[in-house]
């Protein structure tokens, strides 16, 4: 992306008489992150705004902290033909669910977004592939808007920088990020807090889930493959919505003896919902593109209707 299109993305922001702001189903903490972050700066300069994703319109548990979900707009009341709407983290049309309708219907369509596979469906698309996170996009459209950032606005790109960068762990973790994420901590964000919502505190029944899942997984130890899955059943058994199991792969990646870890997950009505990461050479972005999703070298994911069996069988081809 060049230096122009975050510019032209705050032009069309700035010169907007309100702002549509969406983001993908299931939303993780930088799509959801920098979708609140913007609708917290776009208030407080004036700018009305509202905010919603795809049905199912939930969010994990973890995420209910964060300063405005709760007030989130549902889908069904989305605007059928936005003047200017703004999409986060968000790789395609697809990708927005039955939001898609009124992006096509925009008079104006900003796309913000990290993801080299993104298929530029804006008017405007503001895709810095190099950037942690959306939050770091969305932190730099606030500096050419010459919007100043409030606590609720860096709680929620702190947020997103912290979960895409797998707390800081993952290869996009630069100096950069610790910069950003020391500018973001001088507005007295509950670090503390936030990281126990985030990523420590569950429902006893996640847990009990979590090690129902762990017990079944296999390892492949000549193609250092790791898997595991869960199923509508397992839900159903242990009383735990779909968007409690955000956490499952990281608890899978930390498998020693395997360079590629994966999760598969059955999403109620929606079909099978794959996360892989990579800790090695292996590009996990090229393996779920052939599926028709995408991602990162070392954080990818995709859905499809295969069965389990069927599909973990294709990822293993894939494999080196």
């Amino acid at each position: 992306m060049t230096k122009p299109d975050l510019e032209l993305a705050a032009d069309a922001i700035d010169g907007a008489p309100s702002l549509a702001l969406a983001c993908h189903a299931h939303p993780d903490g930088d799509a959801l992150g920098s979708l609140l972050a913007m609708q917290h700066l776009a208030d407080a300069n004036g700018k009305p705004s509202l905010c919603s994703w795809p049905e199912p319109f939930v969010v994990g548990p973890h995420y209910e902290f964060l300063p405005g979900v709760a007030t989130a707009l549902h889908p069904t009341k989305f605007p059928d033909h936005p003047e200017v709407m703004v999409t986060f983290d968000s790789g395609s049309f697809d990708r927005l669910g039955c939001l898609a309708e009124p992006a096509r219907s925009a008079d104006e369509l900003v796309v913000l977004d990290h993801h080299a596979d993104n298929q530029r469906f804006g008017t405007i698309n503001a895709v810095i592939t190099d950037a942690a996170a959306t939050a770091v996009v969305v932190r730099q459209l606030a500096d050419m808007l010459d919007w100043e950032l409030t606590r609720d606005v860096a709680l929620c790109l702190y947020v997103g920088l912290v979960t895409d960068t797998g707390r800081f762990q993952y290869p996009n973790t630069t100096s950069e990020v610790f910069a950003l994420a020391e500018e973001l901590a001088q507005y007295d964000l509950p670090i503390a807090e936030a990281t126990r919502e985030l990523f420590e505190k569950h429902r006893f029944a996640y847990v009990q889930l979590a090690a129902m899942v762990l017990a079944r997984a296999e390892l492949d130890e000549e193609r250092s493959f790791v898997a595991a899955w869960c199923t509508n059943a397992d839900l159903a058994r242990y009383g735990v919505a779909f968007d409690e199991t955000e956490g499952l792969i990281d608890l899978v990646r930390r498998t020693a003896e395997a360079e590629v870890s994966c999760v598969l997950k059955e999403a109620p009505g929606e079909g099978l919902r794959v996360s892989l990461r990579s800790v090695g050479d292996v590009d996990v972005g090229r393996i779920a593109k052939e599926f028709g999703g995408g991602g990162h070298a070392f954080m990818a994911g995709f859905t499809t209707d295969r069965p389990i069996d069927g599909t973990l069988a294709a990822i293993r081809e894939l494999l080196p």
